[in-house]
């Protein structure tokens, strides 16, 4: 079973960056596809990024394209989430989440083994 904890969120002003990483714990890490999701009060949890187990392939909410990179380090366990050019309305807890399905299915209900998040707040 595997366990997810994110880390590395904070407040940052408009136009600055951040990295999010998704700590793993058990032994088959490799085989499972790594998604981002993130969720403003008030609102729905939102997908935001996606990488394979290889990390060969990604996939990306449009909006984040070219300002976020997925990217996963199978030998430390880790997924990261590489967030440049930060707007206000990136402000969203961030999580991530397991699955053993198609990386490309962004549906919520594909993934499991929510971490607890990851608090992102961009100011103006």
């Amino acid at each position: 079973q595997v366990q997810l904890v994110e880390s590395g969120g904070g407040l940052v002003q408009a136009g600055g960056s951040l990295r999010l990483s998704c700590a793993a714990s058990g032994r088959t890490f490799s085989s499972y596809a790594i998604g981002w999701f993130r969720q403003a009060p008030g609102k729905e949890r939102e997908f935001v990024a996606s990488i394979s187990g290889s990390g060969g392939n990604t996939y990306y909410l449009d909006s984040v394209k070219g300002r976020f990179t997925i990217s996963r380090d199978n030998a430390k366990n880790t997924v990261y989430l590489q967030m440049n050019s930060l707007k206000v309305e990136d402000t969203a807890v961030y999580s991530c989440a397991v699955t053993s399905g198609y990386y490309s299915d962004t549906r919520p209900t594909n993934f499991a083994a929510w971490g607890q998040g990851t608090q992102v707040t961009v100011s103006s």
